[in-house]
């Protein structure tokens, strides 16, 4: 008599029991990731300068059933950010989203321009993630910190040079990161979307030629919205993704396929 036959179990996306920091988590991209990771069972800690703004997200996601709180910081600060880390549990997921854009000619990009960008697209991330995962560390508690990249991480495009290099080097940050923390079971991905329709797009979406060159580029036809991300959120942050690390989900509608 044969044995009967044992399936494979998929792994489980929710969160239960985790604990989730999101930057940037006030409207866009970033509280579309807090609203998944809360509903999939995590408790989620918002983070972004406006305290009104992620007072009411947070609110928004406990009215419907989540577990989130608010922190007001600003993230380019480090030693801010780390003394809040200090006083609480440590955070298992990271959505490393906040960052910002000015788009300008090559040849027109000011120092000021290329320090902004930088200094919140890369030198924020950096640190955020380092805080987050030298608590994880010290606990001896697995992780995953899921990094916002871009497909601009992986390809040019015009008028981006400065958001262009921030995202190339952060997909550089993230595979060196992923080779030192995965000792420790802590996995770091970058999650890079096309155009997503967000307030910090919608100026550039609102210009007619922009709009017509992205839906050119993008093979589905169709800006991307917030919740085309909220799935792949879930997966970095799950045990679905348990053996991924030091890799680049693309979510670009085909944009980077040629």
């Amino acid at each position: 008599m044969t044995q009967p036959l044992t399936l494979p179990r998929t792994p489980s996306l929710r969160l239960e029991g985790r604990r989730a920091l999101v930057t940037g988590a006030g409207r866009g991209i970033g509280l579309a990731a807090a609203a998944a990771l809360a509903e999939a069972g995590a408790h989620v800690a918002l983070v972004a300068r406006s305290g009104g703004e992620i007072e009411a997200a947070a609110e928004a996601i406990r009215a419907a059933g989540g577990s989130a709180e608010a922190l007001a910081l600003d993230v380019s600060r480090p030693e801010a950010l780390e003394a809040a880390l200090a006083a609480r549990e440590p955070y298992d997921i990271l959505v490393n989203n906040a960052g910002t854009n000015r788009p300008a000619p090559f040849l027109e990009v000011t120092p000021e321009d290329f320090d902004a960008v930088m200094a919140l697209n890369l030198r924020a991330a950096f640190f955020v993630a380092q805080a987050v995962a030298k608590r994880l560390v010290a606990a001896g508690r697995p992780g995953s910190i899921i990094q916002l990249s871009s497909q601009m991480g992986h390809v040019g495009g015009p008028r981006r040079s400065v958001y262009c290099a921030s995202k190339h080097a952060m997909e550089g940050m993230t595979k060196a990161m992923a080779i030192e923390l995965g000792p420790h079971n802590i996995r770091v991905n970058t999650l890079c979307p096309t155009f997503i329709e967000t307030p910090l797009t919608r100026p550039f979406l609102e210009d007619a030629d922009v709009r017509d060159w992205v839906l050119s580029k993008i093979r589905l036809g169709r800006v991307g919205q917030v919740e085309d991300l909220m799935g792949a959120v879930l997966f970095l942050a799950s045990d679905a993704s348990a053996l991924m690390t030091g890799s680049a989900l693309v979510v670009d509608g085909g944009w980077t396929a040629g």
